[in-house]
């Protein structure tokens, strides 16, 4: 996510997204994100220090294929198995690779890999956008891709900062500072659950054995009136916040965000014209040793 974080199963692991909610709504989140992000996703890949092309690309925690056909876009000649835990993301993906005509390039597999990990081949490069902070037991995974990539072959972790922000800092005028209220609840309690979001993963590399040949953050800052999918970007992801953190809101924070999110009030986040995505981006290249 790519991605607007969620407490489901996805990314192919049973922890998933960080928030509880139905894949359908999950995979929409998703594919919004895919499309807010395309141009950062799309930098991230040109970016990425490898010394030849690759052929075959892992795409571990695919979701609905954000980092999938960004990667198909950015080395024509590859193909990429795309792993997550679930069916119908997947299954997503695998309706957009035939509407892109590229389905011959395109394996899907489903599996948890807080689990028994599949075989993967011995790719060249394997791509893990925010799927590695949900993984129970990090170091193991670490190892397990060192492992699998074949000789002088890339690994690229790329993390976001966090829940993305939309709202200006003055906003609601009702509530000024709602968003940054309501994320400081989100993140105690996803605390809780991930105490891997938000790492240095250079350390961890090392440790299983990777040398780390780029760390980079790239800030993201995208005005709301160049795509009205921002707004049903912000829409969603505070939907999928307040499903979990309600009752860690005041009653008036809880009152102003629920206007925000009524998509028939006026006050709809839908009707905003102020809206931007704000958020971080960390991306680690690294070569297995």
């Amino acid at each position: 996510m790519n991605q607007a974080h969620t407490h489901t199963t996805h990314h192919g692991v049973s922890h998933g997204h960080h928030l509880e909610q139905d894949t359908s709504d999950q995979a929409e989140i998703l594919d919004l994100d895919a499309e807010v992000l395309a141009e950062h996703t799309a930098s991230i890949t040109e970016s990425l220090p490898l010394k030849t092309a690759p052929g075959h690309i892992v795409d571990l925690g695919c979701g609905t294929g954000a980092g999938t056909f960004a990667l198909l876009d950015r080395f024509p000649d590859a193909h990429v198995t795309a792993v997550d835990t679930s069916a119908e993301h997947l299954q997503r993906l695998r309706t957009k690779a035939c509407t892109r005509g590229v389905e011959e390039r395109v394996r899907t597999v489903q599996a948890d890999l807080d689990d028994a990990w599949p075989d993967l081949g011995s790719p060249d490069l394997i791509w893990a956008s925010a799927s590695m902070h949900h993984m129970a037991h990090p170091e193991r995974a670490l190892r397990t891709v060192h492992d699998a990539l074949a000789p002088g072959g890339l690994f690229a972790v790329v993390e976001l900062a966090g829940h993305p922000r939309f709202l200006p800092e003055n906003a609601p005028k009702e509530r000024p500072g709602l968003e940054e209220r309501v994320h400081a609840a989100a993140d105690r309690r996803q605390a809780e659950h991930m105490p891997h979001r938000g790492a240095d993963w250079g350390p961890m590399l090392t440790a299983a054995g990777f040398t780390v040949e780029d760390e980079r953050t790239i800030a993201v800052d995208i005005e709301g009136d160049r795509s009205e999918a921002i707004g049903r970007y912000a829409l969603g992801v505070l939907q999928r916040i307040r499903s979990v953190i309600a009752d860690r809101l005041s009653p008036e924070d809880l009152c102003a965000l629920d206007r925000l999110l009524d998509t028939t009030s006026p006050h709809s986040i839908l009707r905003r014209d102020d809206l931007t995505v704000r958020t971080e981006r960390t991306v680690w290249a690294t070569f297995r040793a």
